[in-house]
């Protein structure tokens, strides 16, 4: 396989297929870019994104292709040029352009989908040796028309303080029996608040169900503290045990929420492996240690990808399109941001007095806590796609800090009373900043879901409060 790093280049060249203004839309759309910054079409040879591997090359071509922009993947070795020069003077070259990198399919399903399209080479330069550049077949108008759907949240905190409240006062009343239903409710509520395309999403659980998987799952505490009371030495020999359980329940507990939760009619999935799940449940968390921590962002993709390539919606499979230089980077730069509030912090404490010092490691500590709460979120989202569907969270971390911290003020000074409204603000905070970039429409999901319903029921009883979370 080549390690050389090739360029995205853009002549200002259409598709057949598509006409110039909607291409102008789905490249505005496709890079969250002004329309001013959209104006690619003079004639100018530009590079859209360069260093990259040939695979990401060809991933990030593909949705330009989709978005009928006709780009070249050239070696950046080779000089600046497209396949059919314009006349001289009507085409020069530019500076790469600072866009937002694309979200692309996983490597089996860019694989698999660019196989069915491939064409003649790109540039000539696949004659000397290289590899021929993926070459995707132009779609339709109607069917390739890229369009952002945001996420809208509708529920306000009056309304769910009702529903909350009741909730609260039923459990104690039940001594806790209630709290299967009060989930229920809860999630009922927020799942049917939060709409996408013009359609809300649905919670199907039922209260007997995780009533059943509380009770179970209390009941297995039970006899393990009464066998650590009784029999010490069985008790190390229990929890070495159930180390290797601790998968076998994340699954589960990913594949119940998935299942109980739908949109549109169709129901999520979840076909996690056990040997994925043991090795981000364990294994990179304990060389993670030997590592010092210096492998958390690689702990932290191996997750991602885990809960992402083991998410369905309906019979389609989600994908996380992250690289670990991605992840490197972001907590990279979020230990520098804290390393600068420690240096400051330290200046100030000598040059002025120690409280001084410390307010500022307090703010700093704010700072880097913000940066990692919402950059955690966008890094997973953006790199999400779904069968050609990519997503956008641009969460902004001084934003969540004040969400947050007045939140739990506003909690504590009511003595929890707030608690609703604060759920509900935060809610419609990242709805708002999150979108899903539709290529075409969604309703195709329905169909492949009607070839699955019959397999749902099964194995739907196992509830636990246990598992992972992307953020």
């Amino acid at each position: 396989m080549t390690t050389e790093l090739y360029r995205i280049q853009f002549a200002g060249e259409t598709l057949e297929g598509f006409e110039t203004e909607q291409v102008k839309e789905n490249l505005q759309t496709l890079f969250r870019i002004s329309s001013e910054r959209v104006d690619l079409f003079d004639g100018t040879i530009r590079t859209l994104k360069t260093d990259l591997s040939w695979d990401e090359a060809n991933r990030y071509r593909d949705h330009l292709v989709k978005a009928g922009a006709d780009t070249q993947v050239v070696p950046i070795a080779a000089p600046q040029s497209v396949a059919e020069p314009k006349p001289a003077g009507e085409a020069k070259a530019s500076p790469s352009l600072s866009m937002a990198p694309l979200e692309t399919n996983n490597e089996t399903g860019a694989d698999a989908a660019s196989t069915e399209s491939q064409a003649p080479p790109v540039t000539p330069a696949s004659a000397a040796g290289r590899p021929e550049a993926r070459r995707s077949t132009a779609q339709p108008v109607e069917a390739g028309r890229l369009r952002e759907s945001r996420v809208e949240f509708t529920g306000k905190g009056g309304e769910y303080f009702g529903i909350w409240i009741v909730n609260i006062l039923l459990t104690i009343a039940t001594l806790g029996i209630y709290s299967a239903w009060a989930t229920v409710r809860n999630n009922q509520y927020f799942y049917g608040n939060t709409r996408l395309d013009n359609a809300s999403f649905q919670y199907l659980a039922s209260p007997i169900t995780i009533l059943k998987g509380r009770l179970l799952a209390l009941a297995i505490l039970v006899v393990y503290v009464v066998i650590s009371e009784l029999f010490p030495e069985a008790a190390v020999a229990l929890a070495v045990g159930f180390i290797f359980i601790i998968p076998w329940i994340v699954i589960r507990s990913l594949r119940f929420r998935a299942v109980n939760s739908a949109y549109r009619n169709v129901r999520f999935d979840f076909e996690g492996r056990y040997a994925e799940a043991l090795m981000v449940t364990f294994i990179w968390p304990l060389l993670n240690v030997f590592a010092l921590l210096l492998l958390t962002p690689f702990v932290v993709l191996k997750t991602h990808r885990f809960i992402a390539h083991g998410s369905r919606f309906g019979t389609t499979s989600f994908a996380l399109n992250m690289m670990p230089g991605q992840y490197y980077g972001f907590f990279g730069k979020g230990i520098l941001l804290g390393l600068a509030f420690a240096l400051v912090a330290w200046i100030a404490g000598e040059l002025f007095h120690p409280v001084v010092g410390l307010l500022i490691m307090g703010a700093g500590y704010i700072a880097v806590f913000g940066y990692f709460m919402a950059g955690v979120s966008n890094l997973f989202l953006n790199g999400l796609s779904l069968d050609g569907h990519t997503f956008s969270s641009e969460l902004q971390p001084g934003q969540m800090i004040w969400i947050y911290m007045s939140n739990s003020l506003l909690v504590m000074l009511t003595l929890g009373l707030f608690t609703p409204w604060a759920k509900v603000r935060m809610a419609r905070y990242r709805a708002s900043r999150t979108a899903m970039i539709v290529d075409g429409d969604l309703n195709h999901f329905v169909a492949a879901e009607d070839k699955r319903a019959s397999a749902l029921g099964q194995e739907m009883g196992d509830a636990f409060d246990v598992g992972l979370a992307a953020f």
